[in-house]
């Protein structure tokens, strides 16, 4: 599953398809980037959809409880003016979720960010994420890909 979001595509109303990573982890990875990177709505709702109060998101051993993942769209929203999710994998059993997708951010400077995920996650009894363990690594730029100079949109 690939989806591509533009800057120029800011959606209002993202939020009238919500699939729950309880649901579908695929739709999630590529709502929530979406979401975050580029949606109308405050991060703070957009995060409370997909995550439980309590969520601690651990990227690279590194801890983010609720408010630093809200934080962290206010960066993205301003820098990102391209992204592209590739999910590889998925695989869901019981209250337990993981994922192997790849992050293809371009940022408004046309720097390209490539990243490699791997993600391991536990359930909330309503498909909302409670933990998240994540593992990530950069990739570099492909070769065939030149950044395009996006600065002006």
């Amino acid at each position: 599953m690939t989806v591509l979001y533009e800057l120029s595509e800011r959606c209002t109303d993202m939020a009238t398809s919500i699939t729950l990573p309880g649901r579908d982890l695929a739709a999630y990875l590529s709502a929530y980037v979406a979401e975050m990177a580029f949606g109308a709505e405050a991060p703070e709702v957009i995060v409370d959809r997909y995550h439980t109060p309590d969520i601690v998101w651990r990227s690279d051993g590194h801890p983010m409880d609720r408010s630093r993942l809200v934080a962290h769209a206010k960066p993205s929203r301003k820098n990102v003016a391209q992204c592209r999710v590739d999910v590889m994998d998925t695989i869901a059993s019981g209250d337990r979720v993981a994922a192997r997708y790849t992050v293809t951010a371009t940022m408004r400077t046309g720097r390209m960010i490539v990243t490699e995920v791997y993600m391991f996650g536990d359930l909330a009894p309503d498909g909302r994420l409670h933990r998240v363990d994540a593992i990530t690594r950069d990739l570099p730029q492909p070769k065939d890909a030149a950044p395009d100079d996006v600065s002006d949109r």
